[in-house]
């Protein structure tokens, strides 16, 4: 449900709080290992984003990130697309499940009618690769400073 919430509303992952960055974009992260094609016109993720003020923190504690690696996109536009779920069929009077969907089910498609949705999918579009570096820099430049005791 948390992952639907925040992908529809374009929230933060961490915090639920508008996740648009200061610099005019919307910030999601993506393990090297999804194998996103930084010269592609688009990425669909089924990741939600996050702000800038928990874009480090998620790097660090989310294990796929840590594992494989990040990319950080600064995206401009990020339409909704489809979505993640569970399969369905009728047959004989009976409802079955089958395997998941692998490949994200545009909105529109006549597959969705036997679909159980579990991830809201988007398609980042005029988007940006900046570094980790770039990241904590914009975080810096754009986050009023704190004093956590």
């Amino acid at each position: 449900m948390r992952q639907r919430e925040t992908m529809r509303g374009l929230l933060c992952q961490w915090c639920k709080q508008p996740a648009r960055s200061p610099a005019g974009g919307l910030v999601f992260l993506e393990s090297t290992r999804a194998d996103v094609a930084t010269s592609s016109a688009t990425v669909r993720t089924s990741q939600p984003p996050v702000c800038l003020r928990h874009a480090s923190k998620a790097v660090e504690r989310c294990s796929g990130l840590v594992k494989h690696g990040a990319v950080v996109l600064l995206a401009q536009s990020a339409p909704v697309y489809g979505v993640l779920g569970t399969r369905y069929e009728y047959v004989d009077g009976v409802i079955r499940a089958l395997e998941p969907v692998e490949e994200p089910v545009p909105y529109g498609h006549h597959a969705l009618d036997w679909i159980l949705a579990s991830q809201l999918v988007r398609t980042l579009r005029a988007f940006t690769v900046i570094s980790l570096a770039d990241l904590n820099d914009l975080t810096a430049s754009a986050l009023p400073a704190r004093n956590d005791h």
